[in-house]
Order: structure tokens, then sequence, then C-alpha cells
């Protein structure tokens, strides 16, 4: 089992990291499943800091790519280079060719760019002058996102937001949190000692745990909730009737399969061979959020995303 060496790689992620417990937690459960995190918050929360201690903990190959207006995709992937002296071309990698990617605001840069990246999340590999060229078996994609300062972005369309496995939403930290984390840097400053990596963790402890993941219980009646839980959210109103144009569109089957990995995955981390109910509660907001697209009559009755999928799992009997 790899379980105590990702419990050394959580607790060196939390010498790092104040008051982000539940993002700590999404980005081990996206690095055990393979999956791809969009993590959505305000400026200086961590979110940099986060996946760049995550690279470090794993030992991995870490690129942040800070996503601009006038960002072209082979600024991602790659292009092909042209050698007068040989007349051939070779390819020349992109930063995309990395184990750990941070995509910093992805929602600043046009809609070519944003495709190419969710491309090489899918396939897991980029094709440049009719070529393919696959990426790392270790392939992770952090993608942020700034609530703020909304004019000139580019949103993400629905169906390539369903890419991503998670959507965490970030809050500020509370008062004590926020004071160790004023103390924590104070301290650092003084000593230049950051906290050491876990020196037994790397890039195949991560691929040998992925495979454990596999191999945990989804008993067939937390399958059946999940189906549930997804269909209702395409027809809300038969089981909460004031929410039946709540939705113009519901969670895909992808919606389905995220929630059973991601829940697997939490299930491994905390010393468990099953999943329990409160896996899936737990994670079905950031499971969901980000497949399900509210109606202008939500709009208008300031709902937002996260109270429709609350008043759904209270309507349907318990998993």
């Amino acid at each position: 089992m790899h379980r105590e060496s990702i419990n050394d790689l959580r607790a060196y992620l939390q010498e790092i990291i104040v008051g982000q417990s539940e993002l700590i937690d999404r980005l081990l459960i996206s690095l055990l499943t393979g999956g791809h995190i969009l993590v959505e918050g305000l400026p200086g929360l961590a979110k940099t800091t986060a996946v760049k201690a995550l690279a470090d903990g794993v030992h991995a190959r870490f690129q942040r790519i800070q996503f601009t207006p006038d960002l072209l995709p082979s600024d991602l992937t790659g292009s092909e280079i042209y050698h007068p002296d040989t007349r051939q071309f070779s390819f020349q990698e992109g930063p995309l060719f990395h184990e750990i990617i941070l995509a910093d605001e992805i929602n600043r840069a046009p809609a070519k760019v944003q495709s190419a990246l969710l491309e090489a999340m899918q396939e897991h590999q980029v094709t440049v002058g009719g070529a393919s060229h696959r990426l790392p078996d270790l392939f992770m994609v952090m993608a942020t996102q700034n609530p703020l300062e909304q004019g000139g972005t580019y949103p993400l369309p629905e169906a390539q937001l369903d890419r991503f496995l998670l959507h965490v939403v970030l809050d500020y930290p509370g008062f004590d949190e926020e004071l160790d984390i004023l103390r924590r840097s104070r301290n650092r400053l003084r000593n230049g000692a950051p906290p050491t990596p876990p020196s037994r963790v790397d890039v195949n402890t991560v691929l040998a745990a992925r495979r454990e993941v596999l191999n945990i219980h989804l008993a067939p009646e937390l399958e059946a909730w999940i189906v549930r839980l997804i269909t209702a959210t395409r027809a809300p109103g038969d089981h909460v009737p004031e929410l039946s144009e709540a939705l113009d569109v519901g969670a895909s089957p992808r919606g389905a399969l995220a929630l059973a990995q991601a829940a697997c995955a939490r299930a491994w981390l905390y010393g468990r061979d099953h999943v329990l109910p409160d896996d899936l509660l737990i994670l079905a907001p950031d499971c969901l959020r980000h497949r399900i697209l509210l109606s202008p009559k939500a709009a208008l009755q300031r709902l937002d995303r996260d109270q429709v999928l609350a008043r759904l799992i209270d309507a349907l009997p318990a998993p």
C-alpha cells in the first residue's frame, strides 16, 4: 500500500498551506484519479502556492502558464521548428509537456488556446503538424479563475467545463487560520528554511496509488444514488417543484463518473476500502457545480448552483 507515502505528502502540504484543508483534499483526489481541477477564488488564497507545493511534494516537473489574451495555442503545445542546415523540421515541446500544470486565469485566454489545453486534458496528447505527441503519464492540470475583473475575459463553455473532475470554490480563511498564516510567513522569512518535501513520494508512487484507488468498493446502492442525483439535475421539478424551471442544462453522464471516481479516491485517502455515503455528500457539489447551467428564472430568484444542488440532495432518499 502506498497510503503512508500519500499521507506524508498531505502532511507536507499542510505545512505549506494553512486554512485550505478542502483544497488540499481536492488536489490529492485529482492526483489520485488522474483528473483535473478548476479552482475559483480571489487573489491571495494560496492557489498557486498549493499546486507548486504539490509538484514539489511528488518531485514532478511543474510549469505555470499565465493565460493572457495574446496567448497562442502553440505557446502551450509547442511547434515545429525548421532547421535550415538540415532542411528538416523538428518538434519543440511546449510547456504542456510537464507533469503538473498550473493554468493561471484560464478564462483570460481566447477560445483556441482554451481548446488546445482542454484537448490535451481529454486526449492526453497534442497534435502538431499532423503528428501526435504523448503527454507524461502523470499529467494533471489545475486551472484557476478569478471571480473579479470579468471584463474582457473568455468564460469557458459548459462542454469544456465538463472536462474538469472538480470545480472548487475558495473562500477567505478564518481569523485563527489567517493569524497562523501571518506567523508562519514571518517565521519562514526569519529562518529561511522551508519544509522539506517527503523523500519517499515520487511520480511512480502516485501512479501506483492510482491503481490501488481502482480497487475501492462502491456499493450498488451508492451507485444508484449517484445516478438518481445526476438524473435529478435534468428534471429538478420532479423532486423539488419550485425548481422546475431552475436549470437549463443538467449534469452529463461524465458527472456520475466523476463523483464515483472522486468518492473512491477520498475513501482511499481516509484509509478505507469502501465508499461511505458521506464521501458522496461531501464531494457532490464540487463534482457537479460546473456541470449544470442555471436558467434566467433561477437568476431572478437569486438561486446559485450550490443552493440548487443542496435542495436536490435533500429531496432524494439518503444514500
